[in-house]
């Protein structure tokens, strides 16, 4: 879970950083699209985070859908040879 979750920060630190460089990039070289471009890197700033916290959420429910369902099955399969050997010793 903590090697998802660096991963995460990883591609989120990456995005916002990019995204950054290529404002003052666009402001430093007047580009007409300045303004757009600052708008989108403050939006993205908050949109960024919020996604990663979203899909590492949807990933712990899955990952732990996925354990609870496994631990009935072995839960199951114990009680099923504990009936066996109980029917085998009463035989």
């Amino acid at each position: 879970m903590k090697q998802i979750k660096r991963i995460l920060a990883m591609i989120g630190i990456v995005l916002l950083v990019m995204m950054y460089l290529v404002t003052l990039f666009s402001a430093v070289f007047d580009i007409g699209s300045s303004m757009a471009l600052f708008r989108a890197s403050v939006i993205c700033t908050i949109l960024v985070p919020i996604l990663l916290w979203g899909y590492l959420v949807i990933y712990q429910i899955a990952k732990g859908k996925n354990e609870k369902e496994l631990q009935e099955t072995l839960q199951r399969m114990e009680d099923e040879k504990e009936d066996l050997q109980t029917d085998l010793h009463h035989k």
